[in-house]
């Protein structure tokens, strides 16, 4: 089907898009899982192949900074060859590392562990930048649906990869592989099936058709511009932000809020369920997130994250540490404000860049996004070693509300652009 072809018929516009939303979100089922499994029992690993827990936070610090890295050359490759092969790349890597993983484990050998963890950082990362693939194709009005399929497909997985933890471990047992290994196994066939999934069905590749018609309607409009349409900068800093600021205090709270609770005599079923729930809210508000940033506005639902963290971070403050229900209700809005800025940041990002521009773009912010995740969980383990887990709270709460300048000066920008454009039309 050629680019003409797709230009003269929005039916099979429409038709390519529906088939893409399909395939990312069957990836995304396979990515989650891969992502969930890795990460349950990561630290554990390390911890049981050292004995000693000196250095279980090791593989958070490897998977986040391999998933940086590997944000950031997903996005070039997606650029130049298009999404199937960025993506695909991505989770095939991070499949092959989850298998060295096993093998570090089964000869006892802490550096392969080490440098398995830091590329299988390259299947979290395609996880994460598979949201984008599913917007290409997608109008204005489809992008926050879009991107919100895309992150609950994810919850499937994320949801079935910590509970064969068991059945894995057990299966590991069986073929002479250590149980802790095992969850890897599974992260391996799940990556693997993903980029798989991608690498043969993503066809045609959503960006490359998108980039086509771009250049079709560039050439074929009445007053063609000198040159072809830019990136709106400004777009790009007020998406990137809202991501990164939901995120640092996000991951800043949900860190240390296990340890507050075991030091409030909480149990390990307490503290699941309380990180359960609010990975659910994370993920499974997403549909109804993702039609609201379509109706009511980016710049508003970016504002509703804000006041939303904020809130979180209050309760979180002054719950009682032995009250299971308030905490459970703070993480949940914790998980909720996040959910609002990552589709309302996303949104603004993808509305902001070209084709020609835009992959690689929302490379560079994933990159951004995964540092200050990692720069949240470091600081917020200071803070509170110096003061205490209400101030933190408290303090991530407000944090959070420097989203609200950002949209004021972005909602007066937008109008000043508007009254210019007006009067250079009347």
């Amino acid at each position: 089907m050629t680019s003409e072809e797709i230009v003269a018929s929005p039916e099979k516009l429409q038709l390519i898009f529906r088939r893409t939303l399909f395939i990312v979100v069957l990836s995304q089922v396979f990515g989650g899982a891969g992502l969930a499994a890795g990460i349950t029992v990561g630290a554990l690993l390390a911890q049981d192949m050292l004995g000693t827990d000196a250095y279980s936070g090791v593989p958070v610090a490897l998977l986040t900074l391999g998933s940086a890295g590997a944000a950031y050359l997903i996005g070039r490759v997606s650029q130049r060859f298009g999404r199937r092969v960025g993506l695909a790349g991505g989770f095939l890597t991070g499949g092959i590392s989850a298998l060295g993983v096993v093998l570090a484990a089964v000869t006892n050998n802490v550096w392969l562990l080490f440098f398995s963890l830091l590329f299988y950082g390259a299947g979290t990362a395609s996880n994460l930048q598979a949201r984008y693939a599913g917007t290409d194709l997608a109008s204005a009005k489809q992008r926050g649906k879009a991107i919100s399929i895309a992150l609950v497909s994810t919850t499937f997985g994320a949801v079935a990869g910590p509970n064969l933890v068991g059945v894995m471990g057990d299966f590991a047992v069986s073929i002479g592989v250590p149980s802790l290994a095992g969850p890897f196994i599974l992260g391996a066939a799940a990556f693997i099936l993903a980029g798989l999934v991608l690498l043969f069905y993503m066809k045609p590749d959503p960006l490359l058709v998108s980039k086509a018609l771009e250049n079709e309607n560039w050439k074929n409009a009445e007053n063609p511009p000198l040159t072809s349409p830019k990136k709106n900068n400004r777009g790009i800093i007020i998406g990137g932000s809202v991501m990164v600021l939901t995120q640092m205090v996000m991951v800043a709270i949900m860190t240390m809020t296990p340890i507050h609770m075991g030091h409030h005599g909480h149990g390990l079923d307490a503290i699941g369920l309380v990180i359960g729930i609010h990975i659910g809210a994370m993920y499974l508000p997403s549909l109804v997130t993702g039609i609201l940033v379509d109706k009511v506005g980016r710049t508003t639902m970016a504002s509703a994250a804000g006041v939303t963290l904020l809130l979180a971070g209050i309760i979180a403050a002054t719950a009682p540490g032995d009250n299971l229900f308030v905490l459970i209700m703070a993480l949940a809005l914790l998980g909720l404000g996040w959910n609002f800025g990552l589709i309302s940041g996303t949104a603004t990002i993808v509305d902001a860049t070209t084709p020609s521009s835009r992959a690689k773009v929302q490379g560079s912010m994933d990159v951004l996004v995964a540092l200050s995740g990692a720069t949240g969980g470091i600081m917020s383990g200071v803070i509170v070693s110096h003061t205490s887990f209400s101030l933190l709270s408290i303090g991530g709460g407000l944090f959070s509300l420097l989203l609200l300048p950002l949209i004021i000066w972005a909602s007066r920008v937008n109008l000043t652009d508007k009254q210019v454009k007006n009067k250079r039309t009347a």
